[in-house]
């Protein structure tokens, strides 16, 4: 197969969440983590769901009637000023767990009012 393709990054992650989400999507992206929305193109706007700008990815929070939280499976944010974060997120009685496996990163993680398990890091 060798270099057949020309690989350019990810465009976006898509995270499940239940029928009526968006309210709370928008409150918790949005308002908590300060990313800005972007607006679905009109043929995907009666499916439901809302999406993110996070740098130059996009996060898609999709609606799926069967749904059940990743536990494991996760988006991993880069963020700058990690340990604001944190204090903004704790301060708000949002809970985290910081890890300190992997040496020369600073990272912890929480789930989103859905419980997908998000990972939020920054290099040392």
């Amino acid at each position: 197969m060798g270099n057949e393709f020309a690989w350019m990054g990810i465009d976006h992650v898509q995270l499940a969440a239940p029928v009526g989400c968006e309210e709370e999507a928008r409150r918790f992206f949005g308002d908590l983590l300060g990313m800005i929305e972007v607006p679905k193109p009109e043929k995907l706007k009666l499916r439901g769901g809302v999406w993110f700008q996070c740098g130059p990815q996009m996060i898609h929070i999709g609606v799926e009637a069967a749904f059940q939280p990743a536990k494991k499976a996760h988006p991993a944010f880069l963020v700058g000023n990690i340990e604001r974060l944190m204090a903004h997120l704790q301060e708000r009685d949002v809970p985290i767990r910081i890890d300190d496996e992997i040496p020369g990163v600073i990272r912890f993680f929480t789930e989103d009012p859905f419980g997908n398990r998000l990972e939020f890091m920054e290099g040392k």
